[in-house]
């Protein structure tokens, strides 16, 4: 064996320059540094302001926008047309009383386990504000509520909301707690 080698050390020395360059090119070359690219953006310092941007800052609002209607004073001898103004004014003020959207005040609904902030959202939707309501649920109600909560389906009678509200409304706290938890 050593004959071998010592016939071919040529070959030998070649087989290991060339495993040395092949490790080399693999592992040891140093990569070129990646390119930074520069952005510019309306935040970049010394970047020009977005007109667009600048155009909706610089609008006046919708608010500022409306101007009260004019004030009709009828003559003397107008005619019918005289209380025209008077009656569109009242209909428009009564559309608009009419338009604002009325947001009921009830007991926080959140309270009760297993009701987070899209369900309160969503029983608030249903007209469910207050634990007495819920308290008041018959199994015919609870399914009716059950066919409306979509993903939420199983849940009032699952976590038993019906004997939390009950508590909740009630005001008994400790028994509350005694069963479900703290509040």
């Amino acid at each position: 064996m050593m004959q071998m080698f010592e016939a071919n050390q040529a070959l030998l020395a070649g087989i290991v320059l060339l495993v040395v360059f092949v490790v080399w090119w693999v592992w040891g070359r140093t990569k070129p540094a990646p390119k930074k690219r520069e952005y510019t953006d309306v935040l970049s310092e010394g970047a020009e302001k977005a007109a667009r941007n600048n155009a909706l800052i610089d609008a006046p609002s919708a608010a500022a926008m409306v101007t009260p209607p004019p004030v009709v004073i009828p003559s003397p001898g107008a005619g019918t047309l005289a209380g025209i103004g008077e009656v569109v004014a009242a209909a428009a003020t009564v559309e608009i009383a009419d338009a604002v959207p009325v947001v009921p005040v009830g007991e926080d609904l959140g309270r009760i386990k297993g009701v987070g902030p899209k369900l309160k959202a969503l029983l608030t939707s249903l007209g469910v504000t207050s634990y007495a309501q819920i308290a008041a649920w018959t199994e015919e109600d609870i399914a009716k509520i059950n066919a409306q909560l979509g993903t939420f389906a199983g849940r009032p009678t699952r976590d038993n909301w019906v004997e939390q509200a009950k508590l909740l409304a009630g005001g008994d706290k400790a028994a509350y707690e005694a069963k479900f938890g703290k509040v």
